[in-house]
This record gives C-alpha cells, structure tokens and sequence, in this order.
C-alpha cells in the first residue's frame, strides 16, 4: 500500500523563495515584532495589535528549521498542513471566534515523534520500522492541541524509541534523523530521550513544543538546552497514542522557554481522556481554573525546599556550578524560601540502596505489553509486535546505518513472559522505596519540593510517577546549560509552578544558544 504520508522536511515549494529570505522580523505598517524568542503571551499581544499572524508566524519557524536544521538534526518533517492550519487560525482570530485571542490559539507546536497524529505525517518513535505506519487517531494531547486552536508544525528527532532500544545508541540520535545536535554547545551531548523537542525549543523552530519522559527525558535534554521542562504527575497528561514504554511510568510534558510557556501548554493539554485510565484518577489534581493563575511572583515566599547539600549538590568544591548553585540559594532565600538543610538524607535515600534495579526489571517486562498492544491497534504498519521489530533490525540495519548499534534492549524484553512473580516483587519494591524514600522525607520535613540540580533526580521522580519542573540555572566554561530542578509529590503541580516561576523570574538566566562548534 503506497504512504500519502509526508517525507522528512517536506516544504511546500512555492515557499523555497520565502524562507530563504525570511527575517526574524515581521512588520505590519509602522510597527515591527521580533520572533525569536518571544513568549505565548508576546505573541497572542502581537496577534491582537495585528503585528503578526499565523502564516507569518509558521513561515518563520518554517524558515528557521530550513536554516538551521541541516545542522541540529532536530525535526524530522513538517507538516504539510500547518499553513492551512495558519490560514484557519488567522480567519477565526478576525471572526473573534472564542478561545482565538488567547491560549495556544494560532501558535505553532512541534510534536516529539512518538506522539501520534491523525494526518499527512508520521509516527515513528524515530524508527524505519514505523514508517509509513498509520495511526487509528490523534494522541489525547494532540486531540486537546488542536481544540485549543494550536497549530501542529511538525515532528522532532528523539532518542530513537525514546532511547529504549540499546544502550549503545547515543542520547539524540534515531534513524530518520542522525544525530541530534546541542546549540549551546554542537559536541556535547543534548540528552534523550526527548532531545529534539529541547534542541527545536532552545534553537526557537517553534513557538513551544511537547516531550515525554519515563525516566529524565524532558528533565535531562531541558537541563542541557537551557529550556524549562514540566514532567507532569503520572496521569494528568494522557498517554493514549503515544508510543509507550511502561504505563507506570511514562508522561507527556511541555518543554519551552519559560515557565510562562509552559503552564500554557500544560494548560491545554491535562485532563481526562477515557482512553487513558489513568487520568481519571489523576484527573482529581487539576485545579479549578487551570495552572496559569500560580504564575506567581512571590511564590517562593514561605516554601519549604529540601537541600541534600553534600549528597545532591557535591558538584566540585570551587567549580563553576558550586558557585552558581550557592547563588541561587542565596536567591531563594532573600525571595522568601525556606532552605531545610538539617535533614538526614542517608535515612531516604537508603530506601533506593539496592543490588537489584528493580525499575529496569518491572520496564522490560511491561515494555513487550505495552508496545505489543500498541502496534497492534495501528491501522496500517509493517510490524505488529516486538518480535516484528527486532527482525526488522536484523534485516535492514544496513539500510538504517545503525550497524554499530545494537538492540539488547529489545531482545532482553522479548524473553519476557509478563508480569511474574519477580516483577511484582519489582513493582512493590519499586512502591515501597517511595514510600519510605521521597514521601517519607516530603511529609516528616514539611516539604514543598525537593531540590536537585542538572536531572540527578528524576529515577526518584520517575519510579513514584511524581511531578518535577526544571529551570535554568546557568552554563559551564564550555557553555553547556545546566539546570535547577524542584520535585514535589503527585498533583503539587501548582506549588511547582509557583516555585519555579519565581526563581526564574528573580535569576532569568536563560540566553538563545551560540552554535559553538
């Protein structure tokens, strides 16, 4: 069956011309509005000053990802709807139709490539194997993107599927894209598995963009693209659609440029979906009108934040992040936080000391059920299974350029047979280290949240399906960002925000990537 599905970078032609000239100014009569690196809300008052609309908008980022992506390998193909999608917004803003003035409303989106969407494009994980593959339906996300008026522009490079395959395969690189590449810094590492969505946020091809995470993969590539990351609570975003590795654990989150950024997109796309159990459940953390209104200020006035010191943040006596991380404590301090150091760490985290990796355990077992069941559901795909895919490995690695890289991944989880009696000693060993581990040190300390720099603390965060929101917090002597994270427990969303949005707003240090070589 011949794909109608787009190729990689797919640019209508009669826009070669346009995009080449395409200035990071647009103007409208006597008033001019920079793009890059503009917010949600700069560009919904552009919209509604009439300095901007969403053509001009999607024919920017269009522009810049001709530019720049020969380079950073970040999207893999556009879609060829997008600017019919522009079109349509910019009709329904000058109809004032409702929603069309605030929100996401006419901002275009790029999509990690294991988010599914209904359309001309592809839904690949990063992988051969899915090329072509047709889905039965929208992701839930993408479903409320598009309800809440954004534009999908495109999907980005990942870890190929989300760096679930082989350890042997680096952070950023899939097989429809190469390697991906860090703007800050293009030798170093730009982290997975969500690389592209931080690369393409970082590198402003779009006006934000959506990740996932199992473990550290929207805190760790936004840790090292200077990018805000939002891991949501385990259920708040839905996961229908999306290519899985474990329901326990995977989420979907936004990864931006602010905070701001952020909460818009966490916004749109938390809430129920029955096709996701799980936010039923989760559902319940949401609060009444939404996260926007914790975008405070004075948030960090009155928190309570852990600081493991010497177990977390022993980063080099005299290095350029000791000295940075004991800035922002200062930081937190004077603007109202409550730095609870004389904590004994050892009794916490003792609860994750153990000979055994029980989350890798449980993940092989539930990844074989989990993408089994989804590839299944596809309408059209030339693999059907686990099994499917590793012969297709075998046979076209060649074609795939991927010799070198293995599969252990995938072989180590098709000699799974479910869920055991050793995975369930897993699963419930995996619940009682955060019982006594991060709960415990969360409700005997008072916390708000967890401090943590870079992404040392998302297997903690990970294995107790727990939110976490990273923040810049500076760059070392080669110009690699690094971050500060705050962790909470589920549905303290709000708290987070409140905490993030404050510290970013006191320190803002983020600054658009150099393309060092």
């Amino acid at each position: 069956m011949a794909s109608t599905k787009s190729s990689p970078l797919t640019i209508p032609l009669f826009l070669t011309w346009m995009i080449l000239f395409l200035q990071p100014m647009v103007s409208s009569g006597n008033h001019a509005f920079s793009i890059k690196e503009a917010t949600v809300q700069d560009l919904q008052l552009a919209f509604e000053k009439n300095q901007l609309t969403s053509r001009q908008l999607v024919e920017f980022y269009m522009g810049e990802i001709h530019r720049l992506n020969v380079l950073l390998r970040a999207v893999i193909e556009v879609n060829p709807d997008a600017l019919y999608q522009a079109d349509e917004a910019d009709r329904e803003r000058k109809a004032k139709a409702p929603g069309s003035l605030s929100g996401l409303h006419g901002l275009p989106i790029l999509l990690k490539d294991n988010i599914a969407t209904k359309d001309k494009m592809n839904t690949t994980a990063g992988s051969l194997a899915l090329l072509g593959s047709i889905v039965p339906r929208d992701a839930g996300v993408v479903s409320k993107l598009r309800k809440a008026g954004a534009i999908i522009l495109g999907k980005v490079s990942l870890s190929e599927w989300a760096h679930f395959r082989d350890g042997s395969v680096p952070s950023g690189w899939c097989a429809r894209s190469g390697q991906g590449k860090n703007p800050y810094n293009i030798s170093k590492d730009p982290c997975g598995s969500s690389s592209g969505s931080a690369i393409a946020a970082a590198a402003n091809l779009a006006a934000v963009t959506l990740g996932t995470e199992t473990d550290g993969s929207i805190l760790c590539p936004s840790n090292n693209n200077a990018i805000v990351g939002i891991k949501p609570t385990v259920g708040l975003t839905s996961r229908a659609g999306v290519v899985p590795i474990t329901p326990r654990q995977d989420t979907v989150g936004p990864m931006c440029r602010t905070v701001a950024d952020a909460v818009y997109v966490l916004d749109a796309i938390a809430g129920l979906d029955y096709n996701d159990k799980a936010t039923i459940k989760a559902s319940k953390y949401i609060p009444r009108g939404g996260y926007k209104q914790f975008l405070k200020i004075d948030g960090l006035k009155g928190k309570r934040l852990g600081l493991f010191k010497n177990e977390f943040f022993n980063v080099g006596e005299g290095s350029v992040y000791a000295k940075v991380f004991e800035r922002h404590f200062s930081t937190l301090r004077r603007r109202g936080a409550v730095l609870v150091e004389n904590v004994n760490a050892s009794k916490y985290l003792e609860a994750y000391s153990t000979s055994i990796d029980y989350e890798t355990l449980a993940m092989t077992a539930e990844f074989k059920l989990a993408i089994n069941s989804y590839l299944k559901q596809l309408v059209v795909s030339k693999v059907r299974s686990l099994k499917d895919l590793i012969a297709f490995n075998n046979k076209f690695s060649k074609l795939e350029k991927t010799k070198e890289y293995g599969q252990q991944f995938f072989l180590d989880t098709e000699a799974t047979n479910g869920i055991g009696q050793k995975e369930k000693e897993a699963l419930l060993n995996l619940a009682k280290m955060s019982r006594d581990g991060f709960e415990k040190l969360m409700e005997e300390n008072k916390l708000d949240a967890l401090l943590s720099p870079f992404s040392v603390a998302s297997s903690i965060l990970g294995r107790g399906q727990y939110p976490g929101i990273i923040v810049p917090a500076g760059y070392d002597r080669e110009g690699l960002p690094f971050g500060l994270c705050f962790g909470g427990l589920k549905g303290s969303e709000p708290t987070l925000i409140e905490i993030a949005y404050a510290f970013e707003q006191a320190t803002k240090i983020r600054r658009p990537p150099s393309f060092k070589h």
